[in-house]
């Protein structure tokens, strides 16, 4: 499968630098992280999140360390880029375990071995 250039990701809020919120349950943080993991995502592909302007706060909004940044906002008014910062290479596991979601019922790890802070225990994430 070739790379991605371009992902488009919903969200609730934004600000200026990138940092947004999203309903709250972590699927986009997650599927980012696979897709990197997996390495049809690198530092080249462009993340990108379309909102209406109110929408676009110019405020510190929350932010975890496996929350990704988009690098453009999009809204009907104009296009904002926002300020470049280096993604998480991988997921990261010990916080991924405790996600509250029940959808993702497995996620195949592809790297690293079994059992270390950096896996899933037996190769697998049951959320």
């Amino acid at each position: 499968m070739p790379p991605v250039d371009l992902i488009v990701c919903g969200s609730v809020a934004v600000n200026l630098e990138g940092v947004r919120i999203g309903k709250g349950a972590g699927y986009s943080d997650i599927e980012v992280a696979l897709l990197q993991e997996s390495g049809l995502i690198g530092p080249d592909t462009i993340i990108a999140t379309t909102v209406h302007p109110l929408q676009v706060l110019d405020e510190i909004l929350p932010e975890a360390d496996h929350d990704f940044r988009v690098d453009l906002i999009i809204t009907s008014d104009e296009t904002i880029e926002c300020p470049s910062r280096p993604r998480q290479h991988s997921i990261i596991w010990n916080i991924s375990l405790r996600t509250p979601s029940r959808r993702f019922r497995r996620l195949r790890h592809a790297s690293g071995p079994a059992g270390s802070d950096d896996s899933p225990p037996h190769g697998h994430l049951v959320l």
